[in-house]
């Protein structure tokens, strides 16, 4: 299994603002600097599928297999030969939000998958945090 994580502390943001713009798959694409868009018609909850559609490349679906409202998400994805789960939790902490996003691969061919995709994502994750927090700032417009 390969792994990565992230993690940053964003003080004044609250945990409210964050989680309902996690909700809101649908308009990922305005803060998400990585994507396209993305699509949702189903509550986000476990079991849940989305649509997911990244700059450069085609569709995929994910699927919510676990939701903890105010605390974290996991999406999953399927690769031939590989499985990736991306994790995207929060804490308050006496300094700020803490934002930690993690991301494993996990399956016999997970080196492919890893050069391929996984990297990629990891190398952009600080951006797209720091985009959702100044999204979360602007007022979500």
């Amino acid at each position: 299994m390969w792994h990565r994580t992230y993690s940053k502390v964003y003080p004044g943001v609250k945990k409210e603002t964050i989680w309902s713009l996690w909700e809101d798959v649908n308009k990922w694409g305005k803060w998400d600097p990585d994507i396209e868009y993305a699509k949702m018609t189903e509550p986000f909850q476990v079991g849940s599928n989305f649509i997911f559609k990244p700059k450069g490349a085609g569709e995929v679906t994910l699927q919510l297999v676990e939701v903890e409202k105010f605390k974290k998400f996991t999406d999953h994805l399927k690769f031939f030969g590989a499985k990736l789960y991306g994790t995207h939790e929060m804490e308050e902490t006496p300094e700020g939000l803490k934002m930690t996003i993690t991301l494993r691969v996990s399956g016999p061919l997970t080196f492919i998958w890893v050069k391929l995709v996984a990297q990629g994502i990891v190398d952009t994750i600080p951006e797209q945090m720091d985009s959702l927090m100044k999204f979360a700032e602007s007022g979500n417009e």
